[in-house]
């Protein structure tokens, strides 16, 4: 048996450093696409970031152990490949996007079988694709994590915003009313009794208001007597002063 063809070697080195380089890999069997069809399917694969090419499943199998991955069971009939690359802007293709990709063109173009992948040297089948193109793309994700990410600092923010903001608010309230920190500072100090001073107050104060009480009562009962010695007095001087007349 001679040694490969050169073109043959080159094919396997090309598919080789693809598969390398690529984020991802997915079969399909494209046999009964027209040209216009294959087209239509490369435009739309190009937006998400795909490439798609037609080996031969020998080269393919060939390149596909060199690299470690064992894939034959996915190598039967004619076999296209969709590598996932760069864009046509020359930003990051995305994995979902190409599954998504080739499952909307499947769902209008019976011919296109996806069979399986793979991704991050991992083998996929086609209903694992199918499941990915269903995630949402890399830039909705990025959107998604940047707007979870944004949204607690930008309330972090404002609380920061606010502590200042509602003291100056309070201050100004307190200024207007008539306070604020001179104010304060001229203010009186009271001062409260301890505990233990003013229960003995209040024991003294009622200690001494029996006494009070009883002064009360004897100075009541001095100024009734007085009264009443004052009135038979008088009754006496009109006694005397009637008999004195009559005598």
């Amino acid at each position: 048996m001679g040694d490969p063809r050169p073109e043959k070697v080159a094919v396997v080195d090309e598919v080789k450093q693809m598969l390398a380089d690529a984020d991802g890999a997915m079969l399909t069997e494209y046999r009964g696409l027209d040209v216009a069809a294959l087209a239509d399917l490369r435009r739309a694969l190009r937006d998400a970031g795909g490439e798609y090419k037609i080996y031969k499943n020998t080269l393919v199998r060939l390149a596909a152990r060199d690299a470690g991955l064992e894939i034959d069971d996915l190598l039967t009939g004619p076999t296209a490949i969709a590598f996932v690359g760069d864009k046509a802007d020359g930003s990051a293709g995305d994995v979902a996007a190409v599954a998504k990709a080739l499952k909307e063109f499947a769902k209008t173009n019976d011919a296109l079988v996806i069979k399986g992948g793979v991704v991050d040297d991992q083998l996929l089948s086609a209903d694992d694709l199918k499941a990915l193109a269903d995630l949402p793309s890399r830039d909705v994700l990025l959107s998604m994590l940047a707007g979870a990410l944004q949204a607690p600092m930008a309330k972090f923010a404002g609380l920061l915003a606010a502590v200042p903001r509602d003291f100056a608010y309070g201050l100004q309230a307190l200024i207007e009313k008539g306070g604020g920190p001179d104010a304060a500072a001229d203010a009186p100090v009271i001062e409260e009794a301890p505990a233990e001073d003013a229960a003995e107050t209040a024991a003294e104060d009622a200690a001494e208001e029996p006494g009070e009480a009883a002064e009360a009562d004897a100075t009541e009962e001095t100024t009734e007597t007085t009264e009443t010695e004052a009135s038979a007095d008088a009754g006496d001087d009109s006694g005397d002063a009637g008999e004195e007349e009559e005598a």
